[in-house]
């Protein structure tokens, strides 16, 4: 579970000591009911928000993956999720923007979402996100957002939000997500969300996390990246052959479950399979970036989006090792994408 420092009840700005005119966050309660896309609704939902950037600047949200949360760039000894894209002078610049991040809804959080042991937390879609970041911005006194940038999950987030609240955001970016996840993409995940139920039936909950995030790492990355990487021979270990890319990609595993929730990895990947927008309904100005040695989402995918969206739309194609991981790597690549997005934005309302 991810308890992190400013996991507080109230929603009230708390300082940093290092950056105290620039960073707040904390835990804001949405009293009421929470309608929800599937059906079914959640009560007086919690949502973990933080901010860090000057008081006037224009505000950007960031949001990414299943797993990333609120901490969007690193603040003293918390490493956050996009530090190596967000910070002081980076792709992201927090001397020109407030960059607001979130924990999910359905994750493994501080924001509402499922227990270990939980089986009957209802099944979450990015509209519901969209409306949970519309609220909490109503709650912060944010009007209007000048961009979302979102990454894989948050990336179908910003869609999402794009489609029904257009009058909220000024433009997103998308990066590696497309209207509707690939089937191969969605075979994956099945399998994983497979492993980890059959482990949770059994009280091992845990060890089907570890195994499933093995699973995925091996989607997110490309085959030349491991091939340049673990093209050594395997080592006899304990009587049994073991392959490097077999213990890279379970120590992946290992730190994964030590950290995350199972039951808020399984309402979370079916998000993503469940995940539709209709593009003909988008009419802010999007922009879209694709890897072309993604494995998850692939560049045709990215490109039917692109001519589909009512509004500007253009796609930059950008190539990595890393596959669909490369918006946690590229920081030359986004930092000059970025700069040519956010260029002309205008001051914060």
């Amino acid at each position: 579970m991810n308890a992190l420092p400013d996991a507080a009840s109230a929603s009230a700005p708390e300082p940093v000591a290092d950056r105290a005119a620039r960073a707040r966050g904390g835990i804001c309660l949405l009293e009421g009911d929470l309608p929800l896309f599937f059906g079914g609704s959640l009560s007086d939902v919690r949502v973990a928000w933080r901010m860090v950037g000057p008081p006037d600047a224009p505000v950007v949200a960031a949001l990414g993956g299943i797993s990333a949360g609120r901490y969007v760039t690193s603040e003293g000894e918390i490493k956050g999720w996009w530090a190596g894209i967000v910070g002081d002078g980076m792709a992201l610049d927090t001397t020109r923007f407030r960059v607001l991040g979130i924990d999910f809804l359905g994750g493994s959080g501080e924001t509402t979402g499922p227990r270990p042991g939980q089986a009957d937390f209802p099944s979450i879609s990015a509209y519901d996100q969209a409306e949970v970041l519309r609220r909490l911005l109503e709650r912060l006194g944010i009007t209007h957002l000048d961009a979302i940038i979102g990454a894989s999950y948050g990336g179908m987030v910003a869609l999402a939000f794009a489609e029904r609240l257009p009058e909220r955001v000024g433009q997103i970016v998308s990066i590696s997500a497309a209207d509707r996840p690939h089937p191969m993409a969605t075979a994956w995940r099945s399998v994983q969300r497979a492993i980890v139920r059959y482990a949770i039936s059994r009280g091992e909950g845990p060890e089907g996390l570890r195994l499933a995030r093995a699973l995925a790492m091996a989607t997110y990355r490309s085959p030349r990246e491991f091939a340049e990487r673990f093209s050594m021979p395997p080592s006899l270990i304990d009587g049994r052959y073991t392959f490097p890319v077999e213990r890279y990609l379970l120590a992946r595993g290992d730190a994964y479950a030590g950290s995350y929730c199972p039951e808020a990895f399984l309402c979370l990947s079916e998000s993503i399979d469940l995940h539709r927008v209709e593009p003909e309904r988008i009419g802010v100005p999007v922009t879209l970036v694709a890897v072309k040695e993604d494995q998850l989402v692939p560049l045709e995918d990215m490109r039917t989006l692109r001519d589909r969206l009512a509004g500007p739309a253009r796609l930059f194609e950008i190539s990595s090792l890393y596959g669909h991981d490369a918006f946690l790597k590229e920081e030359a690549a986004l930092r000059a994408i970025f700069a040519e997005v956010l260029g002309s934005t205008g001051g914060a309302k």
